[in-house]
């Protein structure tokens, strides 16, 4: 489930302001249940749809914690089995969700049940529920628009969506419990229900905590508009906008001009469309997509620029501005409208935006004009992120993404196996990849987090998203002491332990690899240029 935008919804410093929800009066009520902030408004279904959202999700994680909130739900929900309710839960950036719909008992069961398990976590089953969560990441697909948050954020904050959950393989019972213990509280969840009161029965009874607020973004982007290469047959734009009615509208005529230039005009895409997206209580994320066939790529891109261009330019007709403002206007045309904006008003609760009246949005909508969507065109172009198939996009003014560092650092030499033009230098501030592309660094005091394998194997991954993959058998003299120098040098607190792999998944150099002479003595050395990446080592300057 996925907050959206319908009436921008409540502010809050822990609870909503009392202005934004006395605004809705008549709509949507609200009370505490157990002192957590409820709001209910009724529905003429016969069964009750409620939620117990908490302000955590996988963005307040750091890389070797991974997890962790995803393993807490899946912990909260064990207890349900085989159940015929319908139920869930959902672990998103910022946010954690369990819902049920069912009669008035069963949501009060199914509400009552989870606070008991967030109270008391079956820790013994957290071994198990770790392996089903590799199981669902490696049943997961990667589609194309995967890597955009680890280029945009790195591997930290929002960039963790496009990351492994590192920590199922090794998060502890105690660090279970007090993530649960101090995030799954009272005072950082938010319950809504579509109902006319409150049901008798319930026993939410959660720790006293705090309301803790969206983390701060990153990013690893020195300038912007941006571009990266991708796969080919995608073509796929993010950028981050303020949050407003304006950028709403602005997200459907994007989504409307793309059709129609790249699908209806040009022939070049079959799906082309954009979306709008809430990230924090002051900013959304606006993504556009198309899609292309290899021979029409390149017109696809062109296309994709144009239709941008003419936009930021104010070349939007009116009739453009109407059709967006009328389909928004129809999400308020359903009956039980209250009962329908429920999630949207909890998950700003939660935020922190504000709380805006079904009224007072459809008078925001009718006043967008063309020039405010000008203005949100530019503002998402100038913080635009372009993954682009084939060519890059330097023609069309945007800056190519870092795909090397700057720098690299002094040490070890340590030619590889198979390349002669690819040295892996091993140093006291950083491990560094030399290609005849360019540098990969992961100094460690910029780690994320490095895994490690009992052969020797480690993999570093910067904050910024680059990693550097250490093969004991695909490089000259990586000792085991030139190992124990990563492992002391790099904090504690990031290492990831995992599983001895079979033999036959260890590395070894290609059959028909040129062998490297003897690397003589082993030298200290500077930063040095170099260039191609190694298939296995680097996965194009950043994790896919």
């Amino acid at each position: 489930m996925t907050a959206q935008e319908h009436p921008p919804a409540p502010t809050a410093n822990g609870l909503a302001a009392p202005d934004g929800l006395d605004a809705l009066d008549g709509l949507v009520r609200h009370t505490t249940v157990h002192g957590i902030p409820t709001l209910f408004a009724p529905s003429a279904d016969r069964q009750i749809t409620a939620g117990l959202a908490f302000r955590v999700g996988h963005a307040d994680e750091t890389l070797p914690t991974a997890g962790i909130t995803h393993l807490v739900e899946h912990l909260a929900l064990h207890h349900l089995g085989l159940s015929d309710l319908h139920f869930n839960g959902a672990t998103a950036s910022t946010y954690t969700l369990f819902h049920v719909t069912g009669d008035e008992d069963e949501a009060v069961t199914y509400l009552n049940g989870v606070c008991a398990a967030l109270r008391d976590l079956p820790m013994s089953r957290m071994e198990t529920e770790k392996e089903i969560l590799r199981t669902e990441a490696g049943s997961r697909g990667k589609g194309p628009l995967s890597r955009m948050p680890l280029w945009r954020y790195g591997a930290q904050g929002y960039g963790l969506g496009s990351q492994d959950e590192l920590g199922t393989w090794s998060l502890t019972a105690d660090q279970v419990r007090d993530w649960a213990g101090t995030r799954f509280t009272r005072d950082n969840a938010v319950l809504f229900l579509t109902t006319d009161r409150v049901p008798d029965g319930l026993d939410l009874t959660l720790p006293a905590g705090r309301r803790f607020p969206t983390p701060p973004a990153t990013s690893t982007l020195p300038a912007t508009p941006a571009w990266l290469h991708g796969e080919d047959g995608h073509v796929v734009f993010t950028s981050v906008v303020r949050r407003s009615t304006a950028a709403t509208v602005f997200a459907e005529v994007l989504g409307r001009a793309l059709f129609q230039d790249l699908r209806q005009k040009g022939g070049y895409s079959y799906s082309a469309e954009a979306d709008y997206s809430s990230r924090d209580a002051d900013f959304a994320t606006v993504t556009a997509y198309a899609d292309a066939l290899s021979q029409k790529q390149d017109a696809a891109v062109g296309g994709f620029v144009d239709a941008f261009a003419r936009l930021r330019a104010g070349r939007i007709e009116q009739s453009e501005l109407d059709s967006a403002r009328g389909k928004l206007l129809k999400r308020y045309d359903v009956p039980d409208l209250g009962a329908a904006l429920l999630p949207s008003y909890a998950l700003s609760l939660l935020t922190g935006h504000r709380i805006l009246a079904p009224e007072q949005y459809r008078e925001e909508l009718r006043a967008v004009t063309v020039e405010d969507l000008r203005e949100v065109a530019r503002e998402a172009w100038d913080a635009g992120l372009l993954q682009v198939p084939g060519a890059g996009a330097d023609w069309a003014g945007l800056t190519q993404a870092p795909h090397f560092s700057p720098s690299g650092v002094s040490g070890t030499l340590h030619p590889s196996l198979e390349d002669e033009d690819v040295t892996l230098i091993i140093g006291a501030a950083g491990v560094t990849l030399s290609t005849p592309a360019g540098l990969v660094t992961v100094r460690y005091d910029g780690c994320a987090a490095m895994t490690t394998r009992p052969d020797g194997a480690r993999c570093l991954i910067g904050l910024d998203g680059f990693q550097v993959i250490v093969e004991p058998t695909l490089f000259g003299e990586v000792t085991e002491e030139r190992i124990a120098v990563l492992d002391k040098a790099v904090p504690p607190a990031v290492i990831v332990p995992l599983p001895a792999r079979p033999a036959a998944e260890i590395p070894q150099p290609r059959e028909g690899a040129a062998p490297r002479p003897p690397a003589g003595p082993r030298k200290k050395a500077g930063a040095v240029r170099g260039e191609s990446l190694m298939t296995r080592l680097l996965r194009a300057g950043r994790r896919k």
